[in-house]
């Protein structure tokens, strides 16, 4: 049994009975206490009824399907996402991170691999904050306030998810050092997700268009091609400019 799992609530949305019952019965041996729900206008209900500690979302299914459901939970809830999908289409993991998924298993699935996707999320939503001492100008446009977890771009907040500020708070915390795509996924994702590349390249992707001025020409978050990803080195003067 994972440590705390007895007091961690797990909402399944399906609507099929018999994976919501495989699974549910594999949860619930890993210590999990599992609740369901057959549409996702029952899951918005149960999510503010019994405030659950991670859904497990599928993403077929009958009048509001899984993305629907997941951008009407973003309204009122942060609480972490895992989608099921029918088909391992790119197209289909990139909608659901996008929508704010934390993750995303194919079906078929193994139980097994299921379970530990679960843990995995639970344990980078409950991590505790990652601090720094100090907080950190960039240039003139983009400070970190590692303190208070706080982003500023020419003066203006920048709302990032809890992902994408893991990732930048990992590669400005290393500025100038290139950092591979597998120990980005790592520190940020966990050891489980080492192979999952198009997860580092998706949240890149995601965090350039929040943070840099023009996002087709980054100069914060540069890429090294076949190496991995780094941060500016803004601590020295004259610095060069950056390149995708």
């Amino acid at each position: 049994m994972s440590v705390g799992a007895a007091e961690r609530r797990i909402l399944i949305v399906d609507d099929e009975p018999n994976l919501v019952d495989a699974v549910r019965i594999w949860l619930e041996m890993e210590g999990f206490l599992v609740v369901s729900a057959i549409t996702g206008r029952e899951a918005l209900e149960k999510v503010r009824d019994l405030l659950p500690d991670l859904i497990i979302l599928d993403v077929m299914m009958p009048g509001m399907d899984g993305f629907e459901t997941l951008r009407e939970l973003r309204k009122i809830s942060s609480v972490p996402v895992i989608m099921l999908t029918a088909r391992a289409e790119e197209d289909d993991r990139v909608r659901g991170l996008k929508l704010g998924a934390d993750d995303y298993v194919a079906k078929p699935f193994s139980q097994r691999e299921l379970a530990s996707r679960v843990q995995a999320v639970l344990r980078r939503a409950e991590a505790p904050p990652l601090i720094a001492k100090t907080d950190v100008r960039v240039d003139d446009d983009l400070t970190i306030d590692f303190s208070r977890a706080e982003v500023h771009l020419r003066g203006e907040r920048v709302q990032l998810t809890p992902t994408e500020y893991r990732l930048l708070y990992h590669l400005a915390s290393n500025p100038g050092r290139v950092l591979p795509n597998e120990s980005i996924l790592a520190k940020v994702w966990g050891m489980e997700y080492r192979e999952e590349e198009h997860y580092v390249r998706l949240y890149v992707n995601y965090l350039r268009q929040k943070i840099e001025p023009d996002p087709s020409h980054p100069k914060y978050v540069l890429t090294e091609r076949g190496l991995g990803y780094r941060f500016v080195d803004f601590r020295q003067p004259g610095r060069a400019a950056g390149r995708r």
